[in-house]
């Protein structure tokens, strides 16, 4: 009856990190900042432009939302695809989305080549991710499943396994508020109605 709901889980982050790397002079700052949209995102850059004002750089990545796919690469100055490109990249790694990352140089007179270039943004955003506790966010959908004293113990066991999580109200009805995973949703229904011959309903919250 339960299918696989992972397509309806991504990771993030809940609070702010900040790591820095050194490599032959320079310093690499990398903060991680959780974010929700794009102009949350561009919001804390500037905020963060702000703070390290006489940085040489201000490389950032940031994805958002389900599998990441909303996402964005800046090299700020650095040669292209140096910076920005390899810090996604170690965001893919870590299999993070809703986050921010921005890496701030402060050059220290040694040029690094491209490759050293490349290394030295992706350390230096491997060593902020170490920091960062990774939490599961669900995108489900509420439904409200009603039923008779008679079905209450079958109907609580369905709910049990196949909501994500949920509530109960017994005062004045028997009534479950059910959080399910989007994918699930229809399967839920099914499952609700064919168990209790249609004696229990279901209503999807919009």
């Amino acid at each position: 009856m339960l299918q696989n709901a992972s397509q309806d889980v991504y990771y993030t982050i809940t609070v702010q990190n900040r790591a820095e790397i050194k490599v032959k002079g320079s310093r690499f700052i990398a903060t991680a900042v959780p974010v929700h949209s794009k102009e949350q995102a561009m919001t804390i850059l500037e905020q963060i432009r702000a703070e390290f004002y006489d940085a040489t750089h201000n490389c950032y990545t940031y994805r958002l939302g389900l599998g990441g796919l909303d996402f964005r690469t800046a090299d700020d100055g650095e040669p292209s695809g140096t910076a920005g490109k390899p810090m996604l990249f170690m965001l893919q790694k870590y299999d993070v989305s809703d986050i921010l990352l921005i890496v701030t140089r402060y050059f220290g007179g040694v040029k690094l080549g491209i490759g050293g270039l490349a290394r030295a943004y992706s350390d230096a955003t491997q060593e902020v991710l170490k920091l960062c506790e990774k939490v599961a966010v669900h995108r489900t959908t509420t439904v409200r499943v009603f039923c008779t004293y008679e079905d209450v113990t079958l109907v609580k066991s369905i709910v049990e396994k196949l909501a994500v999580n949920f509530e109960s109200d017994y005062r004045d009805a028997i009534e479950f508020t059910a959080h399910v995973h989007d994918s699930e949703v229809d399967n839920f229904c099914r499952v609700i109605t064919a168990s209790t011959n249609a004696r229990a309903g279901t209503m999807v919250v919009e």
